[in-house]
């Protein structure tokens, strides 16, 4: 499990196409404690588990299903991605519950500075909006963010300046593709009144819904 806030930038040094994905990334400071392997390390909001490690670089296994759920497979040396190692008991929760199980892929589609902020919108698809809320939080690329926007089949978030120094979204511009994780915790209320057959009509009529 991780919370969303990123720990390090990671540079990849190697990819490797043979039987399988094979990502090879060194961060860009060393971490307060050695890696270790067997550990889960999220890179770019993508659960994976540590190969081989030697320092500050790492070595990770790509499963096919990661592959074509994610943007790892786009990945080529040189890239910059988000780091973070998995919540240990007694970490400070600083951001949300993440568990590094990236639901889909959205694009940027608009790209607004507001004073010092500026303001990301993302086309994620209509399942993970209708699991979303105002003012709640998601996944994207591994950094917790706060919805600020919220459409049929688009989300916004706003970064302030020091989101957008620590971690890669500063630099995404229009069109690029990101990894998103929406709220677990939206997805376990969004199955519930599915199971119990609510539908948002229905929770008008009882009064729930102005």
């Amino acid at each position: 499990m991780f919370t969303g806030l990123i720990q390090r930038i990671g540079t990849v040094r190697r990819v490797s196409r043979g039987a399988g994905l094979v990502l090879e990334i060194a961060a860009d400071k060393p971490w307060g404690s050695p890696l270790e392997e067997g550990e889960s390390v999220a890179v770019d909001g993508v659960c994976l588990t540590v190969v081989k490690c030697d320092g500050s670089r790492f070595t990770a296994d790509v499963l096919r299903e990661t592959e074509s759920r994610t943007g790892l497979a786009d990945l080529v040396p040189g890239a910059k991605v988000n780091l973070e190692r998995a919540l240990r008991a007694g970490d400070a929760m600083g951001g949300h519950i993440v568990q590094g199980h990236v639901d889909c892929r959205g694009t940027i589609i608009a790209k607004e500075t507001k004073g010092r902020d500026f303001q990301l919108r993302v086309k994620c698809g209509r399942v993970l909006a209708a699991e979303s809320v105002l003012k709640g939080s998601v996944t994207i690329d591994g950094t917790s963010l706060t919805i600020s926007g919220l459409g049929d089949d688009w989300l916004a978030v706003d970064l302030i300046p020091a989101t957008a120094a620590e971690t890669t979204l500063g630099a995404k511009k229009v069109g690029d593709n990101v990894n998103l994780e929406g709220d677990i915790v939206g997805k376990y209320v969004a199955k519930s009144a599915s199971s119990a057959g609510l539908t948002e009509e229905k929770l008008r009529t009882a009064g729930f819904i102005d």
